[in-house]
């Protein structure tokens, strides 16, 4: 809302870490130069000096929790260049590292981490990308990666230990459900509240919860359609999402993607109105839903999702929770931009986001073939044009996935 002058950012307790966490995060994944992990002499003065100024605003806001990963390219080593030169007494700095079937390789990781870091501790490591039952099988199993990271804190050389996912609801809980693990970072916002039942669970184990990429997964709020605008006014998107995740009970931070200084700002602003959350919220949330069912009609949003098989049971791995997903995303609020990254990144997402797109049916896959996983859905003869009409819009361009997201 124009006018606002930012506030000092609040924490929240972290759960059970007891960490002063702030209800934002900066983010490590958009910061860095590449995706890949470039040797020292090919990091730019630009880049370093961009990255130095997005750290002292973030300082100077509030913004004490750092979160990087292992594999966010050049993140981590451009980071530990600067953490010194731009010292914070209250910085909290997390990285994470993903499961491997072998300790040893985890293990190695974790070492390189630190050393890309230039730091003997962290406060938050996270078990990255928890996305299948294999990768928590080989956490949690004896001598897997928990037990590793368990000795690093015996150490001292690790806080509080979380995982992080992109998996289903079940996994999700089961995990949470363990008790193994201190927090969470998960996806959470406006247009994707399906993981809501697994803040819930965290939260009655007492474990901090982290939003991942509420603006970039969220609905590519950053670069936001006219048509979502329009209905968030006078809040801009990411003030309203921002506003809609920190006001839910359960949820500590969300993390802001930063790739430059003035990429905060939407964010601060939306920590400015915090407090009048309960008088800004309704009324969007009244219009936002009031042109979803417009757009969509009650039948279709009451049963969409019934009967719809899994993308490992549907005919070529086509994804039809997803893709259906982005359909309603399009004709409510004409999330277009989003809605073509996540259909190309379908058949390159691996386990980071599974399943196909529609491209495969009429070609590999008949539209009988479809139908005949289709018996117990009420839309069955609607669904195979939907996506034909999802194919036409959003289709022929592939995305390559971030390994990492």
């Amino acid at each position: 809302m124009p006018g606002v002058s930012p506030a000092p950012i609040p924490t929240r307790r972290f759960g059970r870490t007891g960490l002063p966490m702030p209800v934002l995060s900066l983010g490590g994944m958009r910061f860095q130069q590449s995706w890949s992990d470039l040797p020292p002499e090919e990091i730019t003065a630009e880049s370093q000096a961009n990255l130095r100024a997005l750290l002292e605003k973030a300082v100077r806001h509030g913004l004490h929790h750092i979160e990087t990963a292992r594999h966010y390219g050049s993140s981590e080593r451009q980071l530990g260049w600067l953490l010194e030169q731009v010292p914070d007494p209250r910085r909290i700095l997390q990285t994470k590292v993903p499961p491997h079937p072998e300790p040893a390789a985890f293990e190695a990781e974790l070492a390189t981490s630190f050393e890309r870091l230039g730091v003997e501790r962290v406060d938050l490591l996270a078990i990255h990308g928890l996305n299948l039952p294999e990768h928590l099988e080989h956490t949690l199993r004896p001598g897997g990666c928990l037990e590793v990271a368990r000795r690093w804190q015996a150490e001292g050389r690790v806080g509080s230990i979380g995982f992080s996912t992109h998996a289903p609801l079940e996994l999700i809980g089961e995990a949470i459900a363990s008790d193994a693990f201190d927090y969470v970072n998960l996806h959470w916002y406006f247009i994707r509240q399906a993981n809501w039942p697994a803040v819930e669970l965290a939260r009655a184990h007492d474990m901090g919860v982290f939003v991942i990429s509420p603006t970039d997964k969220g609905g590519h709020l950053h670069s936001p359609s006219a048509r979502i605008s329009e209905l968030c006014a006078p809040l801009h998107p990411i003030v309203f999402n921002d506003l809609f995740c920190l006001s839910a009970a359960g949820i500590h931070t969300i993390s802001v993607g930063a790739a430059r200084p003035e990429d905060l700002d939407r964010h601060l602003e939306a920590v400015a109105l915090l407090e009048q959350a309960d008088a800004l919220l309704p009324p969007l949330l009244e219009r936002l839903e009031a042109a979803r069912l417009q757009a969509l009609g009650a039948d279709w949003l009451a049963s969409w999702e019934r009967g719809l098989p899994a993308w490992q049971d549907t005919p070529g791995q086509i994804n039809l929770p997803v893709l259906l997903w982005l359909h309603n995303l399009l004709e409510a609020w004409d999330l277009e931009s989003f809605a073509r990254a996540r259909y190309g990144l379908l058949g390159n997402g691996g386990h980071w986001f599974p399943g196909a797109s529609a491209d495969a049916l009429d070609a590999a896959v008949s539209e009988a073939e479809l139908r005949a996983v289709l018996t117990a859905s009420p839309w069955a003869g609607r669904i195979p044009e939907l996506l034909r009409g999802l194919r036409e819009r959003l289709g022929g361009q592939a995305v390559r996935r971030l390994m990492a997201e």
